[in-house]
């Protein structure tokens, strides 16, 4: 019997969380907006149904959203995590195997079953997020993870499956993938599918039924493995382990246009500080900081944007060190009076702290020090919040953070924002 991989995807995800401490919404058209509340990023399905586009700006809607009532929400990113955590913690047991592939999807192997009993067993797993996180999710089974991919898409035709199918189940599975755009399988992108309408081949039926050498000498191995998923035979493996990271990236719009140095570099000790936690918390060191900004490319007649890296004088993943090479090289790109839009940190070179070696020239006491006060300040903030203790160059108001006046509270990561039941 071949093996069973399910493709457990959180239904509108970002609007689910929202919708979790406010069961009044179930029914409302409810849309959460992007950073400094700029541009749909998640979309109940009333306002899929009222035609707002993914990624729209959220000013050109106004009419419809007043018309309508829809109710918006700025990113609660924190609410998302905590609750996408949930979520898998409760799939594990159901699983031999898990890979999360996003916040709100993962890949799991299945026991070897039937395709009956795969969909009953999809509906259990269902029931069970559901009740223990309120997050509805969709479950789309089949031998590989293409075709697993390829389940969750035809779910949307299948509506009597009730959110569960294992593809297998489907008599007539050939013609469901003749109607299958061969844009939506997973691995065929804007480049690929070019490639591929130059072929003839426009469907995910014609691409399964293609000549596998052509598709190697058009598309490469990359291609030919998607081929070979779309007919069954396992090329893409489940990958448990999690990967290190070979980089760490902290970069925000601001909420208003900043001019000074002062508010620049407080922004950029922000997310240098904010990439260095990223960096301890994969047990890694950074050997190079890139610091970039840039200008409203809108509203700036000449619009600027520039970066500076700079290798560090010893690999680290301390954030004293990090924020003082970061804001030296925030100096060398900086010009007096551009209006500034946005900033990042880019930490490179990275690797395991288990191998860092001591500086032949520093204090090795000094380096103990600093690495029990980045485990103190970590603490602390894991405990009571981010930005409890932080460093003074991130400064104290922090004017220029990005915009979020309609953020839900932070339910489940914070105590004061607990819900409380009211007798």
């Amino acid at each position: 019997m071949p093996q069973r991989i399910a493709l457990v995807d959180c239904n509108n995800f970002y609007v689910s969380c929202e919708r979790v401490f406010e069961p009044k919404l179930k029914d409302t058209p409810v849309a959460v907006l992007s950073n400094n509340d700029g541009c749909f990023i998640a979309r109940s399905n009333e306002v899929k149904a009222l035609g707002v586009p993914m990624g729209a700006p959220a000013f050109q809607y106004k009419a419809l959203i007043r018309k309508h009532g829809i109710r918006l929400f700025s990113p609660n990113f924190e609410l998302y995590g905590d609750l996408s955590d949930r979520v898998f913690a409760t799939l594990r047991p159901f699983t031999e195997g898990l890979e999360i592939y996003s916040i709100d999807e993962a890949f799991a192997r299945l026991p070897q079953m039937s395709p009956e009993d795969s969909e009953i067993y999809g509906r259990e797993i269902r029931q069970t997020i559901l009740k223990a996180t309120g997050i509805p999710v969709s479950v789309g089974i089949a031998s590989t993870k293409t075709l697993a991919k390829v389940a969750l898409a035809l779910l949307k035709q299948t509506p009597e499956k009730t959110g569960v199918l294992d593809i297998d189940s489907l008599p007539d599975l050939d013609a469901r993938l003749d109607g299958l755009p061969v844009r939506e399988i997973w691995g065929v992108g804007h480049a690929f599918a070019g490639r591929l309408d130059r072929l003839g081949i426009s469907t995910a039926g014609e691409l399964k039924r293609a000549d596998q050498g052509q598709i190697r000498k058009v598309l490469h191995v990359v291609g030919l493995r998607t081929v070979l998923e779309l007919n069954g035979y396992p090329c893409l493996t489940l990958e448990e382990a999690h990967d290190p990271c070979q980089s760490v990236l902290c970069s925000r719009s601001f909420s208003r246009e900043v001019k000074t140095f002062a508010e620049l570099s407080e922004a950029v000790a922000a997310f240098t500080a904010r990439a260095a936690e990223k960096l301890r918390k994969e047990c890694r060191v950074a050997g190079v900081i890139r610091v970039f900004v840039e200008t409203n490319r809108f509203r700036e007649k000449e619009w600027y944007e520039n970066m500076k890296s700079a290798a560090l004088p010893r690999e680290t993943n301390g954030t004293p060190d990090l924020i003082a090479i970061a804001l030296s090289a925030l100096k060398q790109i900086y010009r007096p009076g551009r209006n500034y839009k946005r900033a990042g940190v880019l930490l490179l070179e990275l690797r395991d702290e288990r191998f860092l070696q001591p500086d032949l020239f520093g204090s090795a006491e000094e380096m103990k020090r600093e690495v029990e006060l980045m485990k103190v300040l970590d603490a602390i903030n894991n405990r009571f919040g981010r930005g409890t203790a932080r460093f003074l160059a991130e400064g104290i108001q922090q004017s220029w953070k990005m915009k979020r006046p309609m953020k839900s509270p932070a339910y489940t990561t914070r105590i004061s924002e607990i819900p409380v039941a009211k007798c």
